[in-house]
C-alpha cells in the first residue's frame, strides 16, 4: 500500500483543529504520515494536537512564525510518502478523500490531482465543482484548485517543485501554475474532497476585494507582459464570479 505524506500547517487555529485532525485520523485510508508543522502558535493549538496519540502523527515546532508558505515547505522537506497532500487546519476532508484520490492518481498515472470541495457558514455548504482537467494557461484563467484538495506524486513531481515561495498570500496558486509550467496536466477528482469556512467577521465584499488583490500580486510573479496579466486577471475574475454563482448548497 503506497504512503500518503499530509502536510497540515498550523497557526491559532484551535477552534477547529479537532475537526481537521478527525478527518485524517478517521480517514479510510490508513497508510498515513501526518506531519503537522505549528507557525509558532500562542493559543493551545499544541495543547490540542497533544490530545492526539497515534504513531502516525510527527510534530515540528517552528521557533518563530513564518507563515504558510515556510510551514508546508518544512512540512515537505520531511515528507516521505510516494504521496503528498495538503490540509489546512481550518478545513477537513471527507472520510474517503485519500483513498479516492490514491485509485484515482494511481490508475490515471496522473502527477498532480485536484477536486471538489465546499464552502460553509452557519451549518450550510455549497459544493464547488471543479474542471475535470487544468493546463498551466487554463489555471492562469481560472485559479480554482483549492489547496486541501491537492495530491501529488512524488515519483513523477520533485520536491523543489512543489516548494512554496515565500509569500504570505497566493503562494499556493504560485506553485501549482509553476508546477504546470513544466507541461504537467492536472487532474479533478469526482466528488467533494474537502469543506472550508467563510464567515470569519469580514464582510463578503471585502474578502473578494482581498481575495482580487492577493490574485494580482500573485499574477506578477509568473513571466508575462502586463497586457497579458490584465487579460488573464479578467478571466479569473470572471471565472470566479461563475464559480460562486454556480455553487450548489449541499448537505454536510
Amino acid at each position: 500500500m503506497k504512503k500518503v505524506s499530509v502536510v497540515i500547517p498550523v497557526y491559532n487555529n484551535s477552534p477547529y483543529l479537532d475537526e481537521c485532525m478527525d478527518s485524517v485520523i478517521n480517514q479510510t485510508y490508513k497508510n498515513l504520515e501526518i506531519i503537522i508543522v505549528d507557525d509558532n502558535s500562542t493559543d493551545n493549538s499544541l495543547e490540542v494536537i497533544g490530545k492526539y496519540h497515534d504513531k502516525r502523527i510527527k510534530v515540528i515546532k517552528l521557533r518563530k512564525n513564518s507563515g504558510a508558505a515556510i510551514a508546508r515547505n518544512k512540512g515537505t522537506e520531511v515528507a516521505t510518502g510516494d504521496y503528498i497532500c495538503f490540509l489546512d487546519s481550518d478545513d477537513y476532508w471527507v472520510k474517503d478523500k485519500i483513498e479516492r484520490q490514491v485509485k484515482f492518481i494511481t490508475e490515471g498515472k496522473y502527477a498532480f490531482i485536484y477536486g471538489d470541495y465546499a464552502y460553509y457558514n452557519n451549518g450550510k455548504a455549497k459544493k464547488v465543482s471543479v474542471p475535470k482537467s487544468l493546463n498551466y494557461k487554463q489555471l492562469l484563467k481560472d485559479t480554482t484548485i483549492f489547496t486541501s484538495t491537492v495530491m501529488f506524486d512524488m515519483k513523477q513531481i520533485k520536491k523543489s517543485d512543489v516548494r512554496m515561495p515565500n509569500i504570505r498570500r497566493g503562494q499556493d496558486i504560485v506553485t501549482w501554475w509553476n508546477v504546470l509550467r513544466k507541461g504537467i496536466t492536472a487532474y479533478a477528482t469526482d466528488g467533494v474532497l474537502a469543506f472550508y469556512r467563510t464567515g470569519n467577521g469580514s464582510s463578503l465584499s471585502h474578502n473578494k476585494f482581498r481575495a482580487m488583490k492577493r490574485t494580482w500580486k500573485a499574477f506578477k510573479t509568473q513571466d508575462i507582459n502586463f497586457l497579458v496579466r490584465c487579460y488573464y486577471f479578467v478571466c479569473y475574475a470572471k471565472s470566479a464570479a461563475i464559480r460562486r454563482i454556480k455553487a450548489k448548497e449541499i448537505t454536510v
